[in-house]
């Protein structure tokens, strides 16, 4: 097996810095793309829909960069993350007053977070792509608890507006399923992926 570079098409630092951790060290290019203009019938198909359009913008750049030359032996990847709570897709909140909106609708209730994840091989454009779902019980905070959550800033960031690995750690009770899925990219999912592309996971390890 072959050892590409690894592009991460998201500007998330904590799907940076979960890659890292894991002895991944990637390049990375935002998108760029409009996210609010993509659609799809389920929360969990938004999800994959949006991790697949942003790999397949930053992959089109990187062809045409290197058009003429053969291109790059690259994985490009793409993840996008939304929490499902009563069927409604929730990405990060608009401003504050919608932080806190969420939280009051989400305390001492569950949520699922789903992560899509679409991997492109490049130069030849081999892909594959799936999403990882993970339920996320949250405390039942009072009001003083989330004004002050949501006063850091730090639900502002993230989609569903809270963290695992960050301040609102405190918050949720327990999960089921992957911890890194929360956190916005499944490491387990993804070296499935990348293994089904001929990419062992050892290989990119540094």
């Amino acid at each position: 097996m072959t050892t590409p570079r690894v592009v991460l098409a998201s500007a998330s630092p904590a799907r940076y810095g979960t890659l890292r951790r894991a002895g991944i060290v990637p390049e990375v290019e935002v998108s760029g793309i409009d996210e609010d203009s993509i659609r799809a019938p389920s929360v969990q198909e938004l999800a994959s829909a949006l991790a697949r359009a942003k790999a397949e913008a930053v992959a089109a750049r990187r062809l045409s960069s290197h058009a003429g030359s053969g291109g790059d032996d690259e994985v490009v990847i793409g993840c996008d993350s939304l929490l499902e709570l009563d069927g409604l897709a929730l990405g990060k909140p608009r401003d504050a007053a919608d932080a806190v909106r969420r939280w009051r609708l989400m305390r001492g209730r569950s949520g699922v977070l789903h992560t899509g994840h679409h991997v492109i091989r490049l130069p030849g454009g081999a892909s594959r792509t799936a999403t990882a779902s993970t339920t996320v019980y949250f405390a039942d905070l009072d009001n003083a608890e989330i004004d002050a959550y949501v006063a850091t800033g730090e639900p502002l960031q993230v989609a569903g507006a809270f963290t695992i690995d960050g301040l609102g750690g405190p918050y949720v009770t327990r999960i089921e399923g992957d911890p890194h899925n929360v956190v916005g990219i499944s490491l387990p999912l993804l070296r499935l992926l990348l293994a089904d592309l001929g990419v062992s996971w050892a290989s990119l390890r540094q």
